[in-house]
């Protein structure tokens, strides 16, 4: 399905790219019809211990530096805030550098859902701008403001000239689909919309976008992407404006996990010929040289990350091997639940 960036609504995971929440059947049928696309899920009638879509979306953009979330729902969605928080205070603290992202609440009242509360949200918009001054802000639907069908989009064109830095309207109404992740593409899509700009004229760069959660590993990422003459950009946590508006000029995009940036690295690459690294997980030995061998075909470095796959495996394969002998007395098995328990023979 074509990535559309002139509507600020997307397609949710169900409909976009035939995503399920429970499967019956072999896992040769799985995997054959997850090929083809033709793969149906049974409807489940009860889920614990999830989350909700909105918090992903939120969270996601509340780690980008100096901008404010407006999320127009009842004084219950704040607690996202928390967080929020999180993500700008705590990580940008982490990292040495600082940050001034705020989340704000509109607290809407029954009265609100019933009447709507457009203009209170207009009156938010303009005090957030006016008292913080953002890099950019995003407005965000909720619930609520889903249900009464809230024109949450013509109040963002409508202040767009007041406020002088962009502003997009993020739909993530946590009832829209029942795969949380649809949230990381609604966040994506938010910052696609009217942060990220078009490639500058005669502008080469050797920077990879590598979007992962809380810019985990970062100095080691760092140092292992110097072999390869390449400079990753962390996505989102601790992100600026100026880095994100320049997503469209890098060599490739790639991504700790699809689930997380298959959306973003598949739109930079339709709309700017940015190219997406498409690879298995970076789980063990086969799935981490894959993963590295596909950056080396897609930004022209393969002779390089031979050379660091041939030195690193000389380093760990021979202790890879040590620890082996000490794990022979130990049998794996899988239980229910995905959990992988090793039981103890002899002892």
């Amino acid at each position: 399905m074509a990535i559309n960036l002139n509507n600020s609504n997307i397609a949710t995971r169900e409909n976009r790219i035939g995503s399920i929440t429970g499967y019956v059947g072999s896992l040769k049928d799985l995997a054959s019809q997850s090929e083809c696309g033709s793969l149906k899920g049974c409807s489940r009638c009860f889920s614990q211990s999830s989350t909700c879509l909105s918090g992903c979306a939120l969270n996601q953009l509340s780690g980008i530096r100096d901008v404010a979330i407006i999320h127009h729902g009842p004084a219950g969605c704040s607690v996202a805030g928390s967080s929020a928080y999180y993500m700008s205070r705590v990580m940008s603290k982490k990292r040495g550098v600082t940050s001034e992202t705020i989340y704000v609440g509109t607290d809407m009242n029954e009265n609100d859902t019933i009447f709507g509360s457009t203009e209170t949200l207009r009156k938010v918009i303009l005090e957030v701008n006016k008292r913080y001054s953002p890099k950019a802000i995003f407005v965000s639907s909720s619930c609520a403001t889903g249900i009464i069908g809230e024109d949450i989009d013509s109040i963002v064109d409508e202040v767009r000239d007041e406020v002088a830095v962009p502003i997009v309207a993020v739909h993530c109404e946590g009832f829209k689909s029942r795969i949380w992740a649809t949230g990381f593409d609604i966040s994506d899509h938010a910052v696609l919309q009217e942060i990220v700009q078009p490639p500058r004229e005669g502008v080469k760069t050797n920077k990879i976008n590598f979007k992962n959660f809380f810019e985990s590993a970062r100095p080691e990422i760092i140092e292992m992407f110097k072999n390869f003459d390449l400079e990753p950009v962390f996505l989102y946590c601790n992100s600026t404006i100026e880095e994100l508006s320049h997503l469209s000029e890098s060599i490739a995009t790639t991504c700790i996990c699809g689930t997380l940036g298959n959306y973003l690295g598949n739109a930079l690459e339709e709309k700017y010929g940015v190219p997406y690294v498409r690879s298995i997980n970076q789980c063990g030995i086969i799935g981490f040289e894959s993963w590295l061998r596909e950056i080396g075909k897609v930004t022209g470095r393969s002779e390089k990350i031979e050379k660091y796959i041939k030195e690193q495996r000389a380093i760990y394969i021979p202790q890879i091997e040590e620890v082996k002998k000490e794990l022979k007395v130990l049998q794996p098995y899988l239980e229910w639940g995905q959990v992988i328990h090793l039981r103890f023979q002899g002892y």
